[in-house]
């Protein structure tokens, strides 16, 4: 059996429009009949990933998504000063190891999907690049071929990686992360705003130079996390000390960062205020079935964690302990630390 790690965060948010929808509204689900507001996963994860606390903790082991691989080496082959048609040339085949390029004109290195690329790839690729432009000639297939590292990208290995030009180099991803779901009803609400045009002293006209609207929300968000431990050991190479460094971060951004849409107009910083972590190898499960029916009366944060305790003890009962030790953080009453937290997920 694989070691898991589950992780249940209770998170308030202040009002805000932290995920937008296509029309710049906030993300919804209808759950237990009623709206929710929502943050997808892709948003957290990508929150998570590129943020502060976590690149600083695994600084040279996170990866590059990109298309434009083709162009880098494009550019970097022009700095040594080969040709635009045979650093054209030359580059086209190696971004065609990461995927299947284009055929539109003027976009003939750029790969038709997102590609998630290591350290240890990149460095490659650039080696490579500098040996052709050294030594004026193409690259060889069995150059090419060598340009598949085994990854140290702890970004690949958590949140995995899907080639489907290139299947052989996939990666299955070592963490699920739920969609973020309000515990409450959602009501729509909007802010009408203006914005005055500072110089427009005109007496006859001093309107408004803007009038918008923008919406938002306010509730405390259930999100769910787990994290096969085992999957993440092996996708690193079998490196535990990097894994658990991972672990670590990764925890640390879920509970202390929020995405950044509307930040400057809402100013919603958060800290998780309630967190359910748990260790142990028999089969995870969500506690998301706490929470469909809406939360109601005037205390929402004592509230949902009386709700999720609640159908935790019974899914106990009900199935058995899934999990063979816990560390539950209350910053509502004071229990618990962060730190504790931290050790206890990444030891």
């Amino acid at each position: 059996m694989s070691d898991f790690i589950q992780i249940h965060a209770l998170t308030a948010y202040p009002p805000s429009n932290a995920n937008r929808d296509d029309m710049g509204r906030p993300k919804t689900a209808i759950i237990g009949g009623v709206p929710r507001l929502r943050i997808s996963s892709q948003c957290l994860k990508r929150t998570w990933r590129v943020s502060d606390v976590f690149t600083s903790a695994l600084s040279g082991h996170i990866g590059t998504r990109t298309k434009l691989l083709g162009n880098e080496v494009f550019k970097r082959l022009k700095e040594k000063g080969i040709s635009d048609k045979q650093a054209q040339e030359w580059a086209k085949p190696i971004a065609e190891v990461f995927g299947k390029i284009k055929t539109e004109t003027g976009r003939e290195l750029e790969i038709e999907q997102l590609v998630h690329v290591s350290p240890e790839e990149k460095g490659a690729i650039d080696a490579l690049a500098d040996t052709i432009a050294a030594e004026k000639r193409a690259s060889t297939a069995d150059e090419l071929n060598l340009l598949r590292k085994d990854i140290q990208a702890v970004d690949i290995a958590l949140f995995g990686r899907m080639l489907a030009s290139s299947p052989a180099h996939n990666m299955d991803a070592a963490v699920q992360v739920s969609h973020a779901f309000g515990v409450s009803k959602y009501t729509e609400e909007d802010d009408y705003f203006t914005a005055v045009d500072d110089l427009n002293r005109d007496e006859q006209d001093q309107g408004s130079a803007h009038i918008g609207e923008a919406g938002f929300g306010s509730t405390i968000y259930y999100t769910y996390i787990c994290i096969n431990k085992d999957l993440l050991i092996e996708n690193l190479q079998n490196n535990i000390e990097l894994a658990n460094k991972a672990i670590k971060a990764l925890t640390e951004a879920a509970l202390t960062l929020a995405p950044t849409g509307k930040l400057n107009s809402f100013a919603n910083h958060i800290r998780s205020s309630y967190v359910i972590a748990e260790k142990g190898t028999k089969q995870p499960r969500s506690l998301a079935a706490a929470f469909f029916k809406p939360v109601y009366g005037d205390d929402h944060i004592n509230e949902s964690i009386k709700t999720i305790s609640s159908q935790r003890e019974n899914m106990d009962k009900v199935y058995g302990k899934c999990y063979s030790a816990d560390y539950i953080l209350n910053a509502n009453d004071g229990t618990g630390t962060l730190d504790e937290l931290l050790a206890f997920v990444a030891s």
